[in-house]
């Protein structure tokens, strides 16, 4: 993953608990780098050990760690550092949602290099919508599921997010009805 998200980990638990508790985990995830550069790409596996120590050391679970970092991700990263892309993908959330299949073709203007996740959208309703996500990357659901959560709220509108499918229990991938008012 790029530094970017990274730094969006680091930002998350400075900014909502201190650098202190930042560097514990850090030290707890075993990562020695004091510095993510946001275009640089960096082994997911250092994303995950900074989720795990988190986990670790807030005593959360995994997936809750996950999904307020979808979330953060949104509110915070995406609508500061990328406004303007952000803004590009619609007027409202369902707008935003039915385009979320050709989002990352514009991320990727800025992270050539990026893995992007896939995203297609089915029974678009008045009220709903079916967001599928593959992804090649295992265990980031709670991650998307907190940026859709996210997104609702980047339109104040308030979302429910339920998940029909997972790769848990053995489907190809995942599948969340997007609800909302």
């Amino acid at each position: 993953m790029y530094g970017i998200v990274n730094k969006a980990i680091k930002s998350l638990v400075s900014l909502n608990f201190g650098e202190d508790v930042w560097e514990k985990v850090l030290k707890r995830s075993g990562i020695e780098i004091d510095f993510f550069i946001s275009n640089e790409p960096y082994d997911d596996e250092i994303t995950y050990k900074l989720a795990v120590a988190i986990s670790e050391e807030m005593n959360m679970e995994l997936s809750e760690v996950l999904y307020a970092l979808g979330e953060w991700w949104v509110l915070k990263i995406a609508v500061e550092r990328y406004g303007g892309l952000m803004e590009s993908g619609g007027s409202s959330l369902k707008e935003f949602l039915t385009h979320l299949p050709v989002f990352h073709n514009r991320v990727m203007m800025i992270y050539p290099n990026l893995t992007p996740p896939e995203f297609k959208v089915t029974d678009i309703q008045d009220n709903s919508i079916k967001v599928h996500y593959h992804s090649s990357r295992e265990g980031l659901k709670d991650f998307t599921r907190g940026i859709l959560v996210g997104l609702g709220k980047m339109y104040k509108t308030e979302v429910t997010v339920e998940e029909l499918q997972s790769r848990d229990n053995g489907a190809s991938h995942e599948i969340f009805n997007v609800s909302w008012l």
